[in-house]
């Protein structure tokens, strides 16, 4: 799919329609850096590229945040809502051909009844849009990778994803995760329920840990040959006593009864045991979120900027960044947490029931007349019966949590032989991309990139590396470019269905020779569109800026045209 145009709409008013065309595709900032009391960050150069990734389903926030400190843009915002501005981006199959298939998609700002989110006209709920848009561009409806991650390299516009070349996703992502996501861009068929196995592996394992704390299998089964022996024994002393048919009755419904509390009271433990352990993962991660003075830290910011004008600002992005994949996990790790609330619950029903049947036998028992020799049997039977549940169901858990790892296992195995029978077509095609990459990367900066996927406990690992050291930060960002644009070349020979347009901010840190060579001749090579944010004065002299250029901004013409 390819970039066709991108409409900025209020109403029946067309604020901006940008259209795109195939290869470079400049948005210019006409701002002179030299001139100090002007500046290049809010003339929104980067925010059209969030505008696109907006459409494509991302959440929008940072279209209204301040660039600097990532502090709410409440002019922006305002402007965005109060008039219900529609952001329609149109993407085609086939630049080249007029009458290519089109897919149109429209959002606009607000909320429940009021939110537009349109494809083909249709407007979808949040799984929709997201599902929809999969299976329109990457040809598939698997779970796994989602939407978000299979689109995210292709629009480095964050922190994250402007410093890693393939590790694009949050920080909280898992290794079976990226596993995923990798073997996806080269083609290579998964089984999905990997990640899920993991992660029911890591729980079972940490119960276990738990459980440990207590006892251990041998000692429970040790303990429950002595309590049985005992009981045997008080069983036939009690076989001694001329006991009418009623008091026996009862007895063995007490000695039921009381089973059953411990068996129940065990299971309750159990689950409260599990909702501590979600609990304290949720303590964990709560503790981790950041809570610096951003506005000290902000003044301070503020002041380095004066003294060093080309200081990196990043701090609050960062800080952000990091609470907000906080949340995110939060959100994951405690989605089990309201069934579980609902079966404890439902097992204290239980126990209450069984505690008000164990005291009524009880009673009764103590009212019958018996010796008291026979008193202290019974007693003693009680003591041994309750020890005898709560060790049973210790038993159990341990025993069903040995048997869920023992599958879990038994399945992951039978996974990664399934992916690892692969491990020749995964080299294949590795090696093909290769081909271009290191190609790429050669001409564009001299340095000699290479992927290599390697198999580390049971996963497929995806590094690159480079055969002249590695690079620093321009170098890192023309390997993201290098690495882009070969995967478009290598997609379509593989006749992979992928995106054909790279957004790339922050291009500037590239030195002037590999961003001319990169515009005036690598780009024109590959199928593909390269969108790029520039201030103008940063482009090399050589550059024909009219030939690549899609939009023009600057302070007196920004991009929403307010003030």
């Amino acid at each position: 799919m390819f970039l066709k145009n991108l409409t900025i709409k209020n109403g029946n008013y067309i604020i901006r329609d940008i259209p795109f065309h195939k290869g470079i595709n400049l948005i210019v900032d006409e701002t002179n850096s030299d001139v100090k009391t002007e500046s290049g960050n809010s003339v929104g150069k980067t925010t059209v590229l969030r505008l696109i990734d907006y459409c494509l389903d991302g959440n929008g926030k940072n279209i209204y945040t301040d660039s600097e400190f990532k502090t709410k843009n409440t002019k922006v915002e305002s402007f965005l809502k109060d008039n219900n501005i529609v952001i329609k981006l149109v993407l085609v199959k086939d630049i080249d051909n007029v009458n290519s298939n089109q897919v149109t998609i429209e959002r606009n700002f607000l909320s429940y009844g009021k939110k537009v989110q349109k494809i083909n006209g249709e407007n979808k709920t949040n799984e929709e849009f997201s599902e929809y848009l999969k299976k329109l561009i990457f040809k598939t409806s698997s779970d796994k990778p989602t939407f978000k991650q299979l689109k995210s390299k292709n629009i480095r516009d964050e922190k994250n994803k402007l410093l890693q070349t393939i590790r694009v996703l949050d920080s909280f992502t898992t290794e079976v995760a990226y596993e995923a996501l990798h073997l996806f861009w080269f083609g290579i068929d998964f089984d999905l329920s990997k990640d899920k196995l993991v992660r029911e592996k890591n729980l079972e394992e940490k119960l276990q840990k738990r459980l440990r704390q207590d006892s251990n299998l041998s000692q429970i089964k040790q303990s429950l040959i002595i309590v049985d022996k005992e009981i045997e024994k008080l069983n036939k002393k009690r076989s001694n006593f001329n006991l009418n048919e009623d008091y026996e009755y009862d007895l063995q419904e007490l000695n039921i009864t009381k089973s059953e509390v411990n068996t129940v009271s065990n299971r309750l433990s159990h689950m409260e045991m599990r909702v501590e352990l979600i609990e304290e993962s949720k303590e964990d991660l709560e503790n981790n979120r950041a809570n610096i003075d951003t506005t000290k830290i902000n003044a301070l910011y503020k002041k380095a900027k004066a003294l060093i004008p080309g200081i990196q600002k990043t701090f609050e992005e960062t800080l952000r960044f990091h609470n907000d994949m906080i949340s995110q996990k939060l959100k994951f790790i405690t989605e089990d947490l309201p069934q579980l609330h609902q079966e404890i619950s439902s097992k204290r029903t239980a126990l209450n029931t069984l505690l008000e049947k164990d005291k009524k036998l009880s009673d009764i028992l103590g009212q019958s007349s018996t010796t008291e020799e026979r008193e202290n049997i019974v007693s003693k039977l009680n003591s041994y019966h309750e020890q005898k549940g709560s060790l049973e169901e210790q038993k159990s858990l341990w025993e069903n949590t040995l048997f869920n790892l023992e599958s879990i296992e038994g399945k992951l195995e039978l996974v990664n032989g399934k992916i690892g029978s692969k491990d020749d077509l995964i080299q294949e095609r590795i090696a093909e991309f290769n081909s271009h990459f290191s190609d790429i990367s050669s001409r564009l900066d001299g340095v000699h990139s290479l992927l290599s996927a390697d198999k580390i406990t049971g996963v497929y690992r995806f590094v690159i590396g480079n055969i002249d050291g590695n690079p620093g930060t321009g170098g890192k960002k023309s390997q993201m470019a290098s690495f882009d644009l070969s995967y478009i070349k290598f997609a379509d020979e593989k006749k992979i269905p992928c995106l054909h347009f790279i957004l790339q901010d922050q291009i500037e840190n590239v030195h002037a020779n590999q961003i001319s060579n990169l515009l005036t001749e690598i780009v024109d090579e590959v199928n593909c569109q390269y969108v790029l944010p520039v201030l103008r004065d940063k482009l090399p002299p050589n550059i024909n800026v009219q030939k690549m250029e899609t939009l023009h901004l600057s302070q007196r013409d920004k991009l929403f045209r307010i003030s």
